[in-house]
């Protein structure tokens, strides 16, 4: 499969970013070390292209009934600029997705979803819609920026008129931003360090690019690349979809039980709610390596026995803690923060301990 180009792919290669596939895209990992971008995220501000995420448009009168069914969280409690943050149940007790809903206005909703399940959430949204919604796929023509870091706003309240200070955490708004009209300014993002994320239109995305980096001179804004992205998200105990949560995986389980709400129906609901009521006999858990070592996506979790209590789904160094840190599967016993577990690293066993979220 050929792989797709993001609007700003030339630019990135220019700028010296190494571009490896992901979720059939040309992505940019990094464009100078891992801990450098991530430690400018954390402690200044850095901008990510993330134009491979999907963007759907839901409308119509019977809008907001197709994403009650299809999300798991109560999209009738979204006011018009506020986000929400959401999966998609299977029926088979999984999770075809995770995703934000944004409400634009009444009867108008805008999902943004994961890119490497694109098509599959467009098919899976489609086939249950019965209601006649309107949906269009925008995904192509949309451009997205996250412009992360304790000093994000201030850079970008330079471009604007609209007082960013007011946009809360989860709320968004739409306004003119580096001469460009119609650019949607969402308080989210997927690092912990705060800031927000910019859909553009694809023509004007190399402009609003231009214009954020040439702003944030003096607060020495750099490009950021997937690598620490991934860690950023990692030291804050965020899912990344295809390693924490799939389609086997419930959102009970995951720790995702506050996105998932009976107040309403939904696809599986019953099954879901049953769970919750049973309870869960394993949970993602946060942990921190005691001993030296670095977990990786499907090592073993044991016991202080050697017995196998759960996988390890996602791991890394952390920049921050200048440690090994990870998320996995573990049994329900062993969920509780300040429980003992190791990690299987080839023929060694690593002692780590579970952690509350987030890990820093």
């Amino acid at each position: 499969m050929e792989l797709k180009k993001i609007q700003l792919n030339d630019l990135h290669a220019g700028l010296g970013a190494k571009m490896v596939p992901f979720a059939g895209y040309n992505m940019p990992v990094r464009y100078s070390s891992d801990i450098e971008e991530h430690m400018t995220v954390r402690n200044g501000v850095g901008m990510f292209d993330v134009s491979h995420m999907g963007e759907f448009m839901v409308k119509g009168p019977k809008a907001l009934d197709l994403i009650q069914k299809v999300t798991s969280n109560d999209a009738s409690k979204l006011e018009d600029g506020k986000a929400q943050y959401s999966c998609l149940p299977n029926d088979k007790g999984g999770v075809v997705d995770d995703l934000l809903v944004y409400k634009l206005k009444d009867e108008e909703y805008m999902l943004v979803v994961n890119a490497s399940n694109i098509e599959k959430d467009w098919n899976w949204i489609s086939q249950h819609n019965t209601e006649g919604a309107e949906m269009e796929n925008i995904s192509d023509s949309i451009s997205l920026f996250a412009v992360q870091g304790p000093k994000a706003t201030e850079v970008l309240q330079k471009l604007t008129e609209t007082d960013l200070s007011e946009v809360k955490f989860y709320t968004f708004t739409y306004g003119e931003f580096a001469g460009v009209k119609d650019v949607i300014m969402s308080a989210t993002g997927y690092t912990g360090a705060g800031g927000f994320e910019l859909y553009v239109k694809n023509e004007d995305a190399e402009e609003v690019w231009n214009r954020i980096m040439d702003a944030g001179k003096a607060e020495g804004i750099k490009p950021i690349g997937l690598g620490a992205r991934d860690t950023l998200r990692l030291e804050m105990g965020y899912c990344l979809y295809g390693n924490d949560i799939d389609d086997t995986t419930s959102p009970l389980e995951a720790g995702l039980g506050w996105i998932t709400k009976f107040t309403k129906d939904f696809i599986n609901a019953e099954n879901l709610k049953k769970q919750k009521e049973e309870g869960v006999s394993r949970k993602l858990v946060g942990f921190k390596m005691i001993d030296k070592g670095i977990p990786r996506h499907d090592y073993i979790i044991e016991d202080a026995n050697g017995n196998e209590i759960g996988k390890v789904t996602s791991g890394t160094m952390s920049p921050v803690l200048n440690q090994g840190i990870g998320l996995g599967y573990v049994t329900k016993e062993f969920s509780t923060p300040g429980s003992e577990i190791y990690i299987a690293v080839r023929n060694r066993k690593l002692k780590a301990e579970v952690n509350k979220l987030p890990l820093i």
